[in-house]
């Protein structure tokens, strides 16, 4: 058991690694994740955005980390234990759709050498892979995905099936040789919502080697619109025991419309935007504003999860799990280091 004295020294010690982190879109808010004492971060780089665009994007982030050397872009597991080592903030760059790729798998391998190792296949709606999370029908993964996830387990790209169909998620963690992660998403068994993931999905990656990172995105937690820390460590806990501990991280997709980061006028202008072109539908994204869990608003105070997490009697073995070893050997196995 970890005493209360002992909190601040598991997580100053501990790599943390964040495996969603939209909000890093505007890079000011690199510093809000240096000073929650994160190890390392998974930046979305691109969603919707075309090659041209995607490509455009991954040179600003390297531009960036050359003029900011408290950075580093991850590219191997041992690359974040030397962030760790020697206090800089590891950058795991990350797509939140497969539209960068378009209809060329030669992509993917030109992404994996500009340092892109996490490939989500779908954001809600149905694309060349397969369906979205809240797509009405999901048949599956495509013959075209089939050949997606074949070239990602050769180019070692990690799989990511957060807002992902389940049948196209199910077939996706079936068809790959090498562990399948869910970056972030809660699971239906504490709080049911077309976002959520039901215990068969959960299991599956957990049997395949991957891990679940647990969303503090309000409406992925409950229906509470300012939900506790309590209530963010309840998807954790249910998450554990359905899966093991071994299986279980951290996505807490802070974004950039939440609060206090956007006014309630530009989020209720985004969420109208993403509604109105499908990308979002209203059973699972109800309007702003958006609170994260009590204690957690930011990435500032992530010292308060750790409390939590002590105060409700998780050992110091299993908050390094959470926090990153599993991450670290998911990484380990499929990038090498």
């Amino acid at each position: 058991m970890v005493s209360v004295d002992d909190v601040a020294r598991l997580h100053r010690d501990a790599i943390l690694i964040d495996d969603v982190c939209p909000l890093l879109a505007d890079r000011r808010y690199v510093d809000w994740y240096r000073e929650g004492g994160f190890t390392a971060v998974a930046p979305t780089v691109a969603i919707y955005e075309n090659a041209w665009q995607t490509v455009k994007e991954l040179g600003a982030w390297h531009a960036y980390v050359a003029r900011n050397s408290p950075c580093v872009i991850i590219r191997r597991a041992a690359d974040i234990e030397a962030a760790k080592r020697e206090g800089k903030l590891g950058l795991i760059l990350h797509f939140q759709n497969t539209d960068p790729v378009e209809n060329d798998l030669n992509l993917i391998n030109a992404y994996k050498e500009l340092g892109v190792g996490v490939m989500q296949l779908c954001y809600n709606v149905q694309n060349r892979v397969g369906a979205g999370a809240t797509e009405r029908d999901d048949r599956g993964l495509s013959v075209f995905g089939d050949a997606f996830i074949a070239r990602c387990n050769e180019a070692r790209v990690i799989i990511d099936c957060s807002h992902t169909g389940r049948q196209t998620t199910l077939d996706a963690i079936a068809a790959s040789e090498r562990p399948v992660i869910i970056s972030h998403a809660n699971p239906k068994g504490v709080f049911d919502c077309p976002r959520n993931i039901d215990d068969v999905q959960i299991r599956a990656i957990a049997d395949k080697g991957g891990v679940i990172g647990v969303v503090g995105f309000p409406q992925f937690l409950g229906n509470e619109t300012r939900p506790t820390l309590d209530r963010y460590i309840d998807h954790i806990a249910y998450l554990i025991n359905v899966a093991g501990a071994e299986h279980v991280c951290l996505g807490i997709d802070y974004f950039r419309y939440q609060h206090p980061v956007a006014t309630e006028q530009d989020a209720r202008a985004m969420y109208d935007a993403a509604i109105a072109s499908g990308k979002w539908t209203p059973d699972a994204y109800p309007p702003p504003p958006y609170y994260y869990p009590a204690g957690i608003e930011t990435p500032r105070t992530m010292l308060n999860l750790t409390r939590g997490l002590v105060a409700r009697g998780f050992d110091e073995p299993t908050i390094r799990r959470i926090y990153g070893q599993n991450l670290l050997r998911v990484y380990r196995e499929v990038w090498g280091g």
